[in-house]
């Protein structure tokens, strides 16, 4: 969910200024990423219709170009070889807990003399490099955030190459970020301690920075950083449920930015034109599973059918439901029928199954509620009446339902609630009278005569 915002936001900046939009996996971290992560993310943005102008650039495949640079930070004389093992930094980690001091590299290795340095080379053991932080503050004016400034004395000093001399994320980003021209970084706020050891890498280089802009992370119902424990939060997986991708770049643009105005719905280029990154907010947005829902109905409800056509046809073929078996004016009245009901597009066959099957099964609890023998006795009425309609219109029908009930002196539930549980088994769904004119005539009465003899 954070990644897609974050590409997000980064498109539009990009093409609202005529830049460049580039997609680059970060996965110096071996252990943490895979062909399958990267083939997500990708698949996540082409379903959002995020494209990127440049790209894919793996991090992993620069590693060599990466190494290049070793020497030359060695030459700064702010670069050191740190030859702590995990255990040793996990035993003083522990230590300072205990003693209720806050942790940070205690620099053991900074104060080692080249002697030292070079009999543990030639015994084998195994190092990484640090930088060494310097004494004072850093600062930096942030897009979102403004001025933020830290004391050096709280940013350890941090590796900068791991033992088998591959680079960690931060350094990795700096050289790319300098080499790929990246004149502008837009990332989550979980970011900015990394932007603060990033600086620090520029100077050591003599490299410019880009500019920052660092945005508020989503949140979910209970105020706390979104998460899996939160529900779903994966793009594929709201694509999987049903979730049109246009109502999913709506919503998420939306979390933690104002367009200005009190639109809510917005095409890519419309958003486009309104973003800056002035308007993103400070505090991080909370992530409405139902508001996801009603904007996403609201998109199905003004979604063209042939396109609903398509996205269903593969779902209604596991319901044994053959679309092309109908012809398609038919199957667009029936799509329309529900639509404003709809909060995900997988719902639909769901929703209309009883368009295509005979009525088996009935709500228990609305029989119970509704069904009743003089109630049957009103259905069996209304069947009479409605054998002798010739065109079978919402409008005819609807003019039989009601001139019975004011002429028996009814509410409506009496007789329109037992008409659709037996013509859907279900006591919600479409307006009666509409599906009743998609069913057509032969099909109605033959549910409602069975109903009636079989009910009670």
């Amino acid at each position: 969910m954070g990644t897609a915002r974050t590409a997000l936001y980064n498109y539009l900046f990009a093409k609202k200024h005529n830049g460049v939009f580039i997609l680059r996996i970060e996965d110096t971290d071996k252990a943490r990423s895979s062909d399958e992560m990267t083939e997500i993310i990708q698949e996540g943005l082409n379903w959002l219709g995020i494209e990127w102008d440049e790209g894919p650039f793996h991090q992993s495949d620069y590693f060599s170009h990466y190494r290049e640079f070793i020497p030359e930070l060695e030459k700064t004389g702010k670069v050191y070889k740190c030859f702590c093992t995990k255990e040793e930094l996990a035993g003083r980690r522990e230590q300072a807990i205990k003693n209720k001091i806050a942790w940070k590299y205690d620099r053991k290795c900074l104060a080692l003399s080249e002697s030292e340095v070079k009999e543990k080379i030639e015994n084998g053991n195994s190092f990484v490099y640090r930088i060494e932080i310097p004494e004072g503050k850093t600062s930096f004016d942030d897009l979102v955030h403004g001025n933020i400034e830290r004391d050096n004395a709280e940013i350890e000093d941090f590796v900068l190459f791991r033992s088998d001399q591959s680079p960690i994320y931060n350094f990795a980003v700096v050289i790319d970020d300098s080499r790929m021209n990246i004149t502008h970084v837009i990332r989550g706020d979980d970011h900015i301690s990394n932007t603060f050891k990033q600086i620090h890498i520029y100077k050591l280089l003599n490299k410019e920075p880009p500019k920052f802009g660092h945005m508020p992370l989503i949140l979910d119902e209970n105020k706390k950083k979104l998460s899996k424990r939160s529900g779903t939060v994966s793009v594929l997986a709201f694509r999987d449920k049903g979730l049109l991708p246009e109502a999913f770049i709506n919503f998420i643009a939306l979390i933690g930015w104002n367009p200005g105005n009190d639109l809510e719905y917005f095409t890519m280029n419309e958003m486009t034109e309104l973003f800056s990154l002035e308007r993103v907010t400070k505090k991080g947005g909370v992530f409405d599973t139902k508001k996801l829902e009603w904007m996403n109905s609201k998109y199905i409800t003004n979604c063209d059918n042939n396109r609903l056509y398509g996205l269903l046809k593969p779902l209604y073929e596991k319901e044994s439901i053959i679309l092309d078996n109908f012809e398609k004016e038919h199957i667009f009245r029936i799509f329309d029928s529900v639509k404003e009901k709809a909060r995900y597009v997988n719902e639909f066959p769901q929703l209309t199954k009883f368009y295509f099957k005979d009525i088996t099964e009935y709500e228990e609890k609305g029989m119970k509620k509704f069904i009743n023998p003089e109630r049957i006795d009103y259905l069996k009425d209304i069947i009479e009446s409605l054998k002798g309609i010739n065109e079978f219109s919402e409008k005819a029908i609807e003019g039989i339902y009601r001139d019975y009930a004011e002429k028996k002196q009814l509410k409506g539930a009496d007789v329109i609630h037992p008409s659709r549980l037996a013509l859907t088994g279900s006591t919600v769904g479409p307006s009666l009278f509409e599906l009743m004119s998609i069913l057509g005539k032969e099909i109605v009465l033959d549910r409602l005569t069975k109903f009636a003899q079989s009910a009670i």
